[in-house]
């Protein structure tokens, strides 16, 4: 469609037809305050309305997180701080405000013009004289804007209605024939406009008026999420058979369907709902490698059949003070739901406010948050002030579970806390985490493993038949972004063990992640981690989790990730990897094995 410039030669052309007016009727223009309202600002027209609200997405964990440009939405919700949640407004139908401030009434209202303008007194005598010029919000006219042939007929519109108001409260017949053309002329000209834009209008309104007549609800918002994994054991040997471990490509996927709602604007119902076919490379002493080393995040629950919907989590979010957030799951993972690990390794945590993921879960989060498992509890973060947070969270993988050893208070559980500092810049933060956690004998979660982080060696993994297990877990987590283009997080966590009545054992790992935003490319991100996956350090003598009584691991095996994330529009990323992990099973004597990983991501 052509267009013309809305400049002083637009305000030329335009004065030019009203001036036709002052010799069109005898008395002049009425006063400014007589002149009737036009609906159609002549510089702007209102192009868009504003979506109905939705859910207020979820409010996150951390004061400041860190962004990358465009991120998507992810299966999470959009993450909020709690001060930024109380301002939300509750999820009623709004509409969008007109950019048009409104008619004005003296050229001194618009900021942007000045007397010494060429189009000056042009300018004066529409707004002063025929009043059908509007500013802009903020005041200004914005002379040297672009404008549709849409918007030049409103404005064209609105003058012409001027003219006939004045045609016909004028008591003189000196109107001339070839002024008469001349306006004739000018509405013939844009009459296909006018019909158009008439057209649009009575269009979006039976549009709407269907849409809301057929909606789903004001209140639900529905965020989906598609992968699509191509895979390949480039190297490697089971750790337990010591034969080498089949090198096959495989296309996998998996699907996820999250819907979030809000009753008041300041709380949020979620319900997550998937299934796929991404297979585990290990488990413990189980699976292609035969140990959980180098796992790899997206993949499907072993307790559950392949390409199976199941219902995978059930949230409720609410503010019962200012700076409080209190989360209610019958069915989530609390430290990770909530993010209380996001904050501290924002570049590599899944989640939708950076829309980033590392291949393996070991990189995404470190041991003391691996002990819980998908299961209800409770979770409740506390501002303190602006650059403190307090996080408690109790969580029990089987508490939907009435059998012995099983239940929310009788049965596996997880408690934590956690404070988070940040600088004021927001730039750094630091947390540490502390974790008590206990298995009774015999039981099991989602993730294959009565007890242990579902990451690292097999004796981490490991429990003593019969007994019931307790974890104390301590972390130390930090996050320094150094400028946009370049962060660094560190971890180091430890964990002491007991295994009632048979004796004590002591776990640690730690990491060093690199992240480069915008690599290569706005939006995208590279990603580089080196770390040590949780072992068994030291062990009883009386205690033997498989590998002999009082034998610890012996060696040290190395995590070396390496991925980089490239957006395509801001709802499809892809992310080759690899994932390298050195004496697997913390067994030197076991060859290095090798993982490459091409995951594309689809989000709606």
């Amino acid at each position: 469609m052509s267009k013309f410039r809305w400049n002083y030669r637009s305000i030329v052309f335009l004065l030019s037809v009203l001036d036709i007016l002052a010799i069109l009727v005898f008395h002049p223009a009425k006063s400014q305050a007589e002149l009737p309202k036009s609906d159609v600002s002549t510089i702007e027209v209102e192009k868009n309305k504003a979506p109905e609200a939705v859910v207020n997405q979820t409010v996150d964990t951390s004061i400041a997180p860190v962004t990358l440009k465009k991120a998507p939405n992810d299966l999470q919700d959009r993450v909020i701080p709690v001060s930024q949640l109380l301002q939300a407004t509750p999820p009623t139908k709004q509409k969008a405000p007109n950019n048009a401030a409104g008619q004005v009434t003296s050229v001194s209202q618009l900021s942007d013009i000045k007397p010494t303008d060429w189009a000056f007194q042009a300018l004066q005598s529409l707004v002063e004289r025929y009043g059908v010029i509007a500013g802009y919000t903020d005041g200004t006219f914005k002379g040297d804007r672009s404008l549709t042939r849409y918007e030049f007929a409103a404005g064209l519109n609105t003058a012409l209605d001027r003219l006939n108001e004045l045609i016909a409260t004028s008591t003189t017949d000196l109107v001339k024939r070839e002024d008469l053309d001349t306006i004739k002329k000018l509405q013939e000209q844009f009459s296909p406009e006018l019909a158009q834009l008439r057209g649009r209008v009575d269009s979006l309104e039976t549009r709407t008026a269907k849409l809301e007549a057929t909606k789903f609800t004001t209140t639900t918002k529905l965020i989906g999420r598609v992968q699509i994994v191509a895979s390949e054991l480039l190297a490697g040997n089971n750790v337990v058979t010591k034969r080498p471990a089949p090198n096959n490509v495989t296309l996998q996927g998996s699907t996820s369907l999250r819907l979030n709602t809000s009753f008041n604007g300041k709380d949020s119902l979620g319900i997550t709902i998937g299934g796929g076919n991404i297979e585990s490379l290990g488990q413990t002493r189980a699976g292609l490698l035969g140990t959980y080393e180098g796992r790899t995040a997206d993949n499907s629950s072993i307790t559950f059949a392949r390409n199976t919907l199941i219902l995978s989590g059930v949230r409720y979010r609410f503010l019962p003070f200012p700076n409080t957030q209190v989360n209610i799951y019958p069915l989530s993972d609390g430290a990770s739901e909530i993010g209380l690990s996001g904050p501290i390794n924002p570049y590599f945590e899944s989640s939708s406010a950076t829309g980033a993921n590392g291949i393996s879960r070991f990189s995404r989060r470190s041991l003391v948050y691996n002990y819980g498992d998908s299961g209800p509890g409770i979770a409740v973060l506390q501002g303190l002030g602006k650059q403190v947070q307090l996080g408690l969270a109790y969580s029990a993988p089987n508490g939907g579970n009435p059998t012995t050893n099983n239940g929310l208070f009788t049965g596996r559980y997880l408690a934590l806390a956690q404070l988070i500092y940040y600088s004021s810049n927001r730039n750094f933060r630091v947390a540490a985490t502390y974790v008590n956690t206990y298995s009774p004998p015999n039981t099991l979660g989602f993730s294959g493993t009565n007890f242990g982080p579902a990451v690292g060696s097999n004796l981490v993994n490991s429990t003593v038949a019969g007994a019931s297990t307790v974890g104390n877990l301590y972390g130390l987590q930090a996050f320094y972004q150094v400028n946009p283009k370049f962060a660094v997080n560190a971890w180091v966590s430890y964990a002491a063990h007991r295994y009632l009545g048979r004796g004590d054992g002591e776990a640690m790992d730690w990491a060093v992640g690199l992240a480069f935003p915008d690599l290569f490319s706005e939006g995208a991100l590279g990603g580089v981690l080196v770390g040590m996956e949780p072992k068994m350090i030291s062990l009883s003598r009386g205690v033997d989790l498989g590998a002999g009584a009082g034998q610890a691991d012996k060696d040290t095996s190395l995590h070396v990730e390496a991925f980089y994330q490239y957006r395509i529009g801001d709802n499809i990323e892809v992310t080759p990897g690899l994932i390298w992990i050195t004496a697997p099973n913390s067994d030197s004597s076991n060859p290095d094995s090798l993982f490459a990983w091409v995951r594309t991501v689809f989000r709606f």
